[in-house]
């Protein structure tokens, strides 16, 4: 069943997903940083937001939880384990248990280490997972409240999803991850490749994301890392890369 998903470019690089299923005409919206761009969208396409699904609590993610709920009504949803993290949370859920959107459910998959209860919410039927800040193209978020050894069984969880699953993360951070990856696997031809239409799409400032499991697979040196201390081994060096 098709959804219709928009990418909303927002503050210096963080993109909003602005989710329609056209049969219930429900549309929700994943990781507002900003209420007024992704009012303004829903608007121009006639779309009533229902809910909000964050993946984590940090200001870039739920700053415009407040002010869509003022506008719309919607639920907003996020996960059980920073309900004190997110003050308008109203539905807290954690793996195991399902969101909606129209007819179709979104399994709720816990990923913590960028944040200790970071979640990612998958829709199998539309091939699709919204995963925050855990995986990004060519990279993985900063270990800033949990381990490599979560992030490595993040990186497992994800890369068992069927490979053409759309990847719908939170950040253009695209060309410089595949910088790192350049480095990290110098021989990797996929990276290369993948980093020729990188540089050459960003240069016409179009968005490099979303990006598929496949891909991932392929190009990313955290989903490729063969064990948690190589994660860390890279995360650290990431985070030190120039």
């Amino acid at each position: 069943m098709p959804l219709d998903i928009v990418r909303i470019p927002v503050l210096s690089d963080n993109y909003v997903w602005l989710v329609h299923e056209p049969v219930s005409g429900q549309t929700v919206v994943v990781d507002p940083a900003v209420a007024e761009p992704v009012l303004a969208e829903a608007e121009a396409r006639g779309w009533t937001i229902s809910a909000i699904w964050n993946t984590h609590w940090h200001p870039d993610h739920v700053g415009g939880n407040a002010e869509i709920k003022a506008a719309t009504g919607c639920t907003i949803i996020g996960p059980a384990a920073e309900v004190d993290r997110i003050p308008t949370l109203e539905r807290a859920v954690a793996e195991g248990e399902s969101v909606r959107i129209g007819a179709l459910s979104a399994q709720v998959l816990d990923v913590p280490a960028h944040t200790a209860g970071h979640i990612a919410y998958y829709l199998p039927e539309a091939k699709a997972v919204f995963v925050g800040d855990t995986l990004f193209a060519m990279g993985c978020g900063r270990l800033f409240e949990g381990t490599a050894e979560q992030m490595f069984a993040n990186m497992q969880k994800l890369a068992a999803l069927p490979s053409e699953t759309r990847v719908y993360c939170a950040h253009e951070y695209t060309q410089s991850n595949g910088r790192y990856a350049l480095v990290t696997e110098p021989h990797n031809e996929a990276i290369a490749a993948r980093m020729a239409h990188v540089d050459a799409a960003r240069a016409r400032g179009e968005a490099t994301v979303p990006t598929s499991i496949a891909e991932e697979l392929a190009t990313n040196p955290f989903m490729r890392a063969t064990s948690a201390a190589q994660l860390a081994e890279r995360r650290a060096a990431k985070d030190s890369f120039r």
